[in-house]
């Protein structure tokens, strides 16, 4: 819905009618009209989609038998669910807090880590969110 409302407010039949009148073709006018206007919605998907692929776990978690081959999410999960601290299990508190201390520090560890490859591709995107947002901000 997002692709086909960008499309539809920021392309206008004019663009297209001008290139058949000097003879281009479809691909043509993919190649010279389209792709070069919608740069920015593309990015978006892109990221939108690399985003949700690398957040996803449940079709690794339904497919893959074999730890070796899961995902970083399982194994977050997986950490993050082992390392929960459970009262009953231990009469020294001071040693299982401090061991609830290490595991907390571990987990956002972890989870920094994990987020880090987003982290340095978003500056790279982000010049295409602001040109979405300054194209819908222009018009009038």
């Amino acid at each position: 819905m997002v692709t086909l409302t960008y499309f539809k407010n920021s392309l206008s039949e004019e663009l297209f009618e001008a290139a058949v009148i000097e003879g281009a073709s479809d691909m043509r006018m993919l190649r010279s009209i389209v792709l070069p206007l919608s740069q920015a919605i593309i990015a978006v998907i892109a990221l939108y989609y690399a985003i949700g692929l690398w957040n996803s776990y449940f079709d690794a978690l339904i497919y893959l038998k074999s730890s070796d081959k899961f995902p970083l999410q399982i194994i977050l999960r997986n950490i993050l669910i082992i390392n929960q601290a459970d009262v009953s299990m231990g009469a020294d508190m001071v040693a299982m807090a401090r061991r609830q201390g290490m595991a907390d520090v571990m987990k956002y560890a972890l989870i920094v880590v994990s987020s880090a490859p987003l982290l340095m591709i978003y500056p790279f995107v982000q010049k295409y969110f602001v040109k979405g947002v300054m194209l819908g901000s222009i018009k009038g």
